[in-house]
Protein backbone atom coordinates (compact mmCIF):
# COMPACT_ATOMS: atom_id res chain seq x y z
CA UNK A 1 0.00 0.00 0.00
CA UNK A 2 1.15 3.40 -0.86
CA UNK A 3 1.56 6.23 1.48
CA UNK A 4 -0.54 9.39 1.32
CA UNK A 5 1.87 12.18 0.73
CA UNK A 6 2.95 14.66 3.02
CA UNK A 7 0.61 17.91 4.12
CA UNK A 8 2.70 20.78 2.49
CA UNK A 9 4.74 22.40 4.41
CA UNK A 10 4.34 25.87 2.35
CA UNK A 11 0.97 25.91 3.95
CA UNK A 12 -0.28 26.48 7.25
CA UNK A 13 -3.92 24.95 8.32
CA UNK A 14 -5.46 28.20 7.80
CA UNK A 15 -4.40 28.37 4.59
CA UNK A 16 -4.92 24.63 3.88
CA UNK A 17 -8.44 25.11 4.20
CA UNK A 18 -8.83 28.08 2.46
CA UNK A 19 -7.23 25.83 -0.57
CA UNK A 20 -9.65 23.24 0.28
CA UNK A 21 -12.68 25.80 0.05
CA UNK A 22 -11.47 26.84 -3.40
CA UNK A 23 -11.55 23.39 -4.80
CA UNK A 24 -14.43 22.13 -3.43
CA UNK A 25 -16.83 20.97 -6.10
CA UNK A 26 -20.07 23.01 -6.98
CA UNK A 27 -18.59 25.76 -4.74
CA UNK A 28 -17.77 28.70 -7.07
CA UNK A 29 -16.59 32.51 -5.95
CA UNK A 30 -20.46 33.84 -5.13
CA UNK A 31 -21.02 30.37 -2.76
CA UNK A 32 -17.38 30.53 -1.49
CA UNK A 33 -17.95 34.24 -0.18
CA UNK A 34 -21.33 33.90 1.45
CA UNK A 35 -19.75 30.96 3.27
CA UNK A 36 -17.10 33.27 4.42
CA UNK A 37 -19.36 36.15 5.84
CA UNK A 38 -21.02 33.46 7.49
CA UNK A 39 -18.95 31.53 8.94
CA UNK A 40 -15.49 33.74 9.15
CA UNK A 41 -12.86 31.82 8.33
CA UNK A 42 -12.48 28.22 5.71
CA UNK A 43 -12.27 25.98 8.86
CA UNK A 44 -15.16 27.10 10.37
CA UNK A 45 -16.67 26.09 6.99
CA UNK A 46 -15.75 22.56 7.22
CA UNK A 47 -16.61 22.27 10.85
CA UNK A 48 -19.90 23.94 10.37
CA UNK A 49 -23.05 20.96 10.54
CA UNK A 50 -25.09 20.50 7.41
CA UNK A 51 -27.92 22.36 9.02
CA UNK A 52 -25.23 25.22 9.96
CA UNK A 53 -24.20 25.10 5.91
CA UNK A 54 -27.50 24.86 4.68
CA UNK A 55 -28.64 28.21 6.56
CA UNK A 56 -26.62 29.95 3.85
CA UNK A 57 -28.49 31.18 0.77
CA UNK A 58 -27.83 28.93 -2.34
CA UNK A 59 -26.43 26.05 -0.05
CA UNK A 60 -29.07 23.32 -0.01
CA UNK A 61 -28.39 19.29 0.62
CA UNK A 62 -26.28 18.68 -2.48
CA UNK A 63 -23.78 21.12 -1.98
CA UNK A 64 -23.70 20.80 2.09
CA UNK A 65 -22.35 17.19 1.30
CA UNK A 66 -20.17 18.44 -1.05
CA UNK A 67 -18.62 20.81 2.03
CA UNK A 68 -18.97 18.01 4.32
CA UNK A 69 -17.26 15.08 1.90
CA UNK A 70 -14.58 17.79 0.18
CA UNK A 71 -11.72 16.84 2.75
CA UNK A 72 -11.78 13.01 1.05
CA UNK A 73 -13.48 14.12 -2.39
CA UNK A 74 -10.59 16.58 -3.40
CA UNK A 75 -7.51 14.90 -2.17
CA UNK A 76 -6.06 18.29 -0.97
CA UNK A 77 -2.60 16.43 0.40
CA UNK A 78 -2.09 14.30 -2.68
CA UNK A 79 -2.72 18.20 -5.30
CA UNK A 80 -0.36 20.03 -3.18
CA UNK A 81 2.37 17.62 -2.97
CA UNK A 82 2.11 17.69 -6.65
CA UNK A 83 2.31 21.25 -6.45
CA UNK A 84 5.06 21.38 -4.90
CA UNK A 85 7.13 18.53 -7.02
CA UNK A 86 6.30 20.70 -10.06
CA UNK A 87 7.45 23.88 -8.52
CA UNK A 88 4.28 25.59 -8.66
CA UNK A 89 3.26 29.07 -6.87
CA UNK A 90 0.00 29.18 -5.04
CA UNK A 91 -1.74 32.33 -4.24
CA UNK A 92 -4.56 33.12 -1.77
CA UNK A 93 -6.31 36.35 -2.31
CA UNK A 94 -4.61 37.96 0.89
CA UNK A 95 -1.23 36.91 0.12
CA UNK A 96 1.42 39.38 -1.39
CA UNK A 97 2.27 38.60 -5.28
CA UNK A 98 -1.96 37.54 -5.24
CA UNK A 99 -2.94 40.42 -8.55
CA UNK A 100 -4.31 43.69 -7.20
CA UNK A 101 -6.59 43.41 -10.03
CA UNK A 102 -8.40 40.73 -9.61
CA UNK A 103 -8.76 41.85 -5.87
CA UNK A 104 -10.76 44.34 -7.55
CA UNK A 105 -13.23 41.72 -9.49
CA UNK A 106 -16.63 41.04 -7.66
CA UNK A 107 -15.77 37.05 -7.42
CA UNK A 108 -11.79 37.20 -7.22
CA UNK A 109 -10.48 33.39 -7.23
CA UNK A 110 -10.04 31.70 -4.05
CA UNK A 111 -6.75 30.43 -5.14
CA UNK A 112 -4.54 30.54 -8.04
CA UNK A 113 -2.00 27.50 -9.21
CA UNK A 114 0.61 29.27 -11.04
CA UNK A 115 3.53 27.68 -13.27
CA UNK A 116 5.85 30.05 -13.82
CA UNK A 117 6.10 33.51 -12.62
CA UNK A 118 3.69 36.47 -11.98
CA UNK A 119 5.11 39.77 -11.87
CA UNK A 120 4.32 43.07 -10.60
CA UNK A 121 4.59 44.89 -14.32
CA UNK A 122 1.81 42.24 -15.56
CA UNK A 123 -0.38 44.81 -13.91
CA UNK A 124 0.11 46.25 -17.33
CA UNK A 125 -2.00 44.07 -19.18
CA UNK A 126 -4.37 43.77 -21.84
CA UNK A 127 -6.16 40.75 -23.02
CA UNK A 128 -6.66 39.57 -26.89
CA UNK A 129 -9.55 36.75 -27.21
CA UNK A 130 -11.49 35.39 -29.92
CA UNK A 131 -12.86 32.02 -31.84
CA UNK A 132 -11.65 28.88 -31.78
CA UNK A 133 -12.81 28.56 -35.54
CA UNK A 134 -10.33 31.71 -36.57
CA UNK A 135 -9.33 32.54 -40.20
CA UNK A 136 -6.05 33.43 -41.68
CA UNK A 137 -7.29 37.03 -41.27
CA UNK A 138 -8.20 36.75 -37.34
CA UNK A 139 -4.96 34.65 -36.75
CA UNK A 140 -2.92 37.28 -38.64
CA UNK A 141 -4.67 40.21 -36.79
CA UNK A 142 -4.15 38.41 -33.06
CA UNK A 143 -0.17 38.12 -33.50
CA UNK A 144 -0.10 41.51 -35.06
CA UNK A 145 -1.54 42.80 -32.01
CA UNK A 146 -0.36 40.93 -29.04
CA UNK A 147 3.31 41.63 -30.96
CA UNK A 148 2.87 45.13 -31.05
CA UNK A 149 1.28 45.41 -27.33
CA UNK A 150 4.02 42.99 -26.17
CA UNK A 151 7.06 45.76 -27.94
CA UNK A 152 5.04 48.56 -25.79
CA UNK A 153 5.80 46.98 -22.62
CA UNK A 154 2.29 45.12 -22.03
CA UNK A 155 1.87 41.89 -20.89
CA UNK A 156 -0.94 40.02 -23.20
CA UNK A 157 -3.35 38.06 -21.34
CA UNK A 158 -5.71 34.90 -23.17
CA UNK A 159 -7.20 31.53 -22.54
CA UNK A 160 -4.40 29.52 -24.44
CA UNK A 161 -7.41 27.84 -26.78
CA UNK A 162 -7.05 27.10 -30.50
CA UNK A 163 -7.49 29.94 -32.54
CA UNK A 164 -7.31 33.65 -31.99
CA UNK A 165 -5.92 32.64 -28.23
CA UNK A 166 -3.04 30.87 -29.91
CA UNK A 167 -2.30 33.17 -31.76
CA UNK A 168 -2.29 36.08 -29.12
CA UNK A 169 0.02 33.98 -27.13
CA UNK A 170 2.52 33.34 -29.83
CA UNK A 171 2.78 36.81 -31.31
CA UNK A 172 3.48 38.02 -27.54
CA UNK A 173 6.38 35.31 -27.13
CA UNK A 174 7.73 35.96 -30.72
CA UNK A 175 8.34 39.61 -29.70
CA UNK A 176 9.94 38.59 -26.71
CA UNK A 177 7.52 39.84 -24.80
CA UNK A 178 5.38 38.09 -21.41
CA UNK A 179 2.41 36.72 -21.95
CA UNK A 180 -0.31 34.69 -19.68
CA UNK A 181 -2.69 32.30 -20.08
CA UNK A 182 -5.83 31.38 -17.77
CA UNK A 183 -6.43 27.58 -18.21
CA UNK A 184 -10.11 25.68 -17.47
CA UNK A 185 -7.81 23.00 -16.50
CA UNK A 186 -5.04 22.21 -14.31
CA UNK A 187 -2.02 23.90 -15.07
CA UNK A 188 -0.32 20.41 -15.34
CA UNK A 189 -3.24 19.41 -17.65
CA UNK A 190 -3.33 21.98 -20.41
CA UNK A 191 -6.01 22.38 -22.52
CA UNK A 192 -5.80 21.44 -25.86
CA UNK A 193 -3.66 18.52 -25.06
CA UNK A 194 -1.79 19.71 -28.61
CA UNK A 195 -0.75 22.99 -26.50
CA UNK A 196 1.59 21.48 -24.53
CA UNK A 197 4.20 22.46 -26.07
CA UNK A 198 2.65 26.26 -25.96
CA UNK A 199 2.31 25.92 -22.39
CA UNK A 200 6.08 25.11 -21.81
CA UNK A 201 6.93 28.40 -23.82
CA UNK A 202 4.88 30.67 -22.00
CA UNK A 203 5.54 28.69 -18.37
CA UNK A 204 9.20 30.60 -19.34
CA UNK A 205 8.22 33.45 -20.52
CA UNK A 206 5.17 34.51 -18.03
CA UNK A 207 2.98 32.37 -16.36
CA UNK A 208 0.20 29.62 -16.95
CA UNK A 209 -2.85 30.31 -14.15
CA UNK A 210 -5.72 28.22 -13.11
CA UNK A 211 -7.90 28.20 -10.05
CA UNK A 212 -8.68 24.48 -10.90
CA UNK A 213 -6.12 21.63 -8.95
CA UNK A 214 -3.12 21.11 -10.84
CA UNK A 215 -4.27 17.71 -12.89
CA UNK A 216 -7.75 18.70 -12.97
CA UNK A 217 -8.96 17.84 -16.25
CA UNK A 218 -10.93 20.87 -18.44
CA UNK A 219 -15.01 20.53 -17.27
CA UNK A 220 -17.52 22.70 -19.44
CA UNK A 221 -18.52 24.69 -16.48
CA UNK A 222 -14.84 26.21 -16.01
CA UNK A 223 -14.47 27.75 -19.29
CA UNK A 224 -17.06 30.26 -19.19
CA UNK A 225 -16.05 30.42 -15.36
CA UNK A 226 -12.23 31.31 -15.94
CA UNK A 227 -12.82 34.10 -18.36
CA UNK A 228 -13.89 36.43 -15.69
CA UNK A 229 -10.03 35.98 -14.45
CA UNK A 230 -8.51 36.71 -18.38
CA UNK A 231 -10.68 40.36 -18.50
CA UNK A 232 -9.95 40.28 -14.50
CA UNK A 233 -6.03 40.77 -14.54
CA UNK A 234 -6.26 42.77 -17.68
CA UNK A 235 -7.17 46.88 -18.23
CA UNK A 236 -8.85 46.01 -20.85
CA UNK A 237 -9.82 42.87 -23.74
CA UNK A 238 -9.99 43.17 -26.83
CA UNK A 239 -11.99 40.65 -29.03
CA UNK A 240 -10.32 39.45 -32.41
CA UNK A 241 -13.50 37.32 -34.46
CA UNK A 242 -15.78 35.53 -32.06
CA UNK A 243 -19.39 34.10 -33.52
CA UNK A 244 -22.27 35.32 -32.05
CA UNK A 245 -22.59 32.69 -29.15
CA UNK A 246 -18.98 32.87 -28.39
CA UNK A 247 -17.05 32.43 -25.32
CA UNK A 248 -15.06 35.54 -26.49
CA UNK A 249 -17.78 37.63 -25.69
CA UNK A 250 -18.70 36.14 -22.22
CA UNK A 251 -14.86 38.09 -21.63
CA UNK A 252 -16.19 41.14 -22.93
CA UNK A 253 -19.12 40.65 -20.47
CA UNK A 254 -17.04 40.58 -17.60
CA UNK A 255 -14.82 43.33 -18.84
CA UNK A 256 -17.69 45.59 -18.99
CA UNK A 257 -19.14 43.84 -15.40
CA UNK A 258 -15.62 44.52 -13.80
CA UNK A 259 -15.40 48.27 -15.71
CA UNK A 260 -12.40 47.51 -17.16
CA UNK A 261 -12.40 48.77 -20.97
CA UNK A 262 -13.71 46.26 -23.84
CA UNK A 263 -11.82 46.71 -27.76
CA UNK A 264 -12.98 45.11 -30.87
CA UNK A 265 -11.52 44.56 -34.40
CA UNK A 266 -13.79 44.95 -37.02
CA UNK A 267 -13.57 42.12 -39.83
CA UNK A 268 -14.93 41.47 -43.49
CA UNK A 269 -18.79 41.76 -43.13
CA UNK A 270 -19.74 38.72 -44.73
CA UNK A 271 -17.24 36.63 -41.99
CA UNK A 272 -19.53 35.07 -39.15
CA UNK A 273 -16.30 35.41 -36.73
CA UNK A 274 -17.29 39.06 -37.69
CA UNK A 275 -20.21 39.14 -36.25
CA UNK A 276 -19.11 39.35 -32.64
CA UNK A 277 -16.56 42.48 -32.65
CA UNK A 278 -19.44 44.49 -34.74
CA UNK A 279 -22.23 43.65 -32.30
CA UNK A 280 -19.47 44.71 -29.33
CA UNK A 281 -18.48 48.10 -31.51
CA UNK A 282 -22.51 48.92 -31.94
CA UNK A 283 -22.75 48.43 -28.46
CA UNK A 284 -19.62 51.19 -27.58
CA UNK A 285 -16.28 49.08 -27.62
CA UNK A 286 -14.01 50.61 -29.03
CA UNK A 287 -12.71 50.13 -32.48
CA UNK A 288 -8.76 48.82 -32.67
CA UNK A 289 -7.27 48.60 -35.96
CA UNK A 290 -3.54 49.01 -34.44
CA UNK A 291 -1.81 49.23 -31.23
CA UNK A 292 -1.81 53.05 -30.62
CA UNK A 293 -6.04 53.05 -30.65
CA UNK A 294 -5.52 50.76 -27.28
CA UNK A 295 -2.46 52.99 -25.91
CA UNK A 296 -4.38 55.99 -26.48
CA UNK A 297 -7.14 54.87 -24.93
CA UNK A 298 -5.39 52.85 -21.91
CA UNK A 299 -3.08 55.85 -21.34
CA UNK A 300 -4.82 57.30 -18.32
CA UNK A 301 -5.56 54.49 -16.76
CA UNK A 302 -1.96 53.19 -17.13
CA UNK A 303 -1.18 56.14 -15.22
CA UNK A 304 -3.57 55.44 -12.73
CA UNK A 305 -2.72 52.10 -11.61
CA UNK A 306 -0.18 51.53 -8.70
CA UNK A 307 2.11 48.90 -8.83
CA UNK A 308 4.06 47.08 -6.31
CA UNK A 309 5.92 49.95 -5.15
CA UNK A 310 3.10 52.73 -5.19
CA UNK A 311 4.00 53.97 -8.44
CA UNK A 312 2.55 54.50 -11.29
CA UNK A 313 1.91 51.66 -13.92
CA UNK A 314 4.91 53.78 -15.67
CA UNK A 315 7.27 52.01 -13.24
CA UNK A 316 6.03 48.72 -14.36
CA UNK A 317 7.15 49.69 -17.98
CA UNK A 318 10.23 50.90 -17.24
CA UNK A 319 11.05 47.19 -15.48
CA UNK A 320 10.50 45.79 -18.93
CA UNK A 321 13.96 47.87 -20.64
CA UNK A 322 16.55 45.78 -21.28
CA UNK A 323 20.05 47.50 -20.21
CA UNK A 324 20.78 49.12 -23.42
CA UNK A 325 17.07 50.89 -23.82
CA UNK A 326 17.33 51.92 -19.76
CA UNK A 327 20.90 53.38 -20.22
CA UNK A 328 18.64 55.86 -23.66
CA UNK A 329 15.97 56.34 -21.20
CA UNK A 330 18.22 57.87 -18.16
CA UNK A 331 20.00 60.26 -20.94
CA UNK A 332 17.02 62.22 -21.88
CA UNK A 333 15.92 64.65 -19.55
CA UNK A 334 12.31 65.95 -18.92
CA UNK A 335 12.64 69.73 -20.28
CA UNK A 336 14.42 67.90 -23.49
CA UNK A 337 17.61 66.49 -24.64
CA UNK A 338 19.86 66.39 -27.95
CA UNK A 339 19.96 63.40 -30.09
CA UNK A 340 23.76 63.88 -30.27
CA UNK A 341 24.07 64.64 -26.27
CA UNK A 342 22.32 61.55 -25.83
CA UNK A 343 24.29 59.39 -28.11
CA UNK A 344 27.38 61.03 -26.75
CA UNK A 345 26.33 60.38 -22.98
CA UNK A 346 25.74 56.53 -24.44
CA UNK A 347 29.01 56.43 -26.23
CA UNK A 348 26.61 54.97 -29.05
CA UNK A 349 26.03 55.76 -32.73
CA UNK A 350 23.15 57.99 -33.51
CA UNK A 351 21.27 54.98 -35.54
CA UNK A 352 21.46 53.03 -32.83
CA UNK A 353 20.21 55.84 -30.16
CA UNK A 354 17.37 56.70 -32.78
CA UNK A 355 15.97 52.57 -32.88
CA UNK A 356 16.03 52.89 -29.18
CA UNK A 357 14.08 55.90 -28.90
CA UNK A 358 11.57 54.67 -31.22
CA UNK A 359 11.10 51.70 -28.75
CA UNK A 360 10.87 54.18 -26.10
CA UNK A 361 8.63 55.71 -27.57
CA UNK A 362 6.13 53.55 -28.22
CA UNK A 363 5.93 52.47 -24.84
CA UNK A 364 4.67 55.90 -24.11
CA UNK A 365 8.20 56.54 -22.06
CA UNK A 366 9.34 59.70 -24.46
CA UNK A 367 8.45 62.00 -26.96
CA UNK A 368 9.97 63.48 -29.59
CA UNK A 369 10.73 68.12 -30.02
CA UNK A 370 11.52 69.65 -32.74
CA UNK A 371 15.11 70.36 -33.49
CA UNK A 372 16.35 67.53 -32.99
CA UNK A 373 15.28 66.98 -29.32
CA UNK A 374 13.15 64.17 -27.30
CA UNK A 375 11.82 64.77 -23.58
CA UNK A 376 11.09 62.18 -21.26
CA UNK A 377 7.60 61.97 -20.35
Amino acid sequence: MTAAPAPSPDLDQAARAEVLLALTPDVGPILRTRLLERFGEAGAVFAASEAELQSVPGIGPKISRRILTARTEVQLDAQLAIAREHGLAILLPHWPGYPRSLREIPDPPGVLFIRGRIEPADALAVAIVGTRRATHYGKKQAERLAAGLARAGLTVVSGMARGIDAAAHQGALAAGGRTIAVLASGVLNPFPPEHAELADQIAAQGAVVSEAAPTMPPLSGMFPQRNRIISGLAMGSIVVEAADRSGALITARHAMEQGREVFALPGPVDSPGSAGPHKLLRDGAKLVTCVDDVLEELGPLAEAAPDHRGGSIRVAAELKLNELEHAVLQAIEPAGTYLDAVAATCQMPIHRVLATISVLESRRLVRKLGGNRVARI
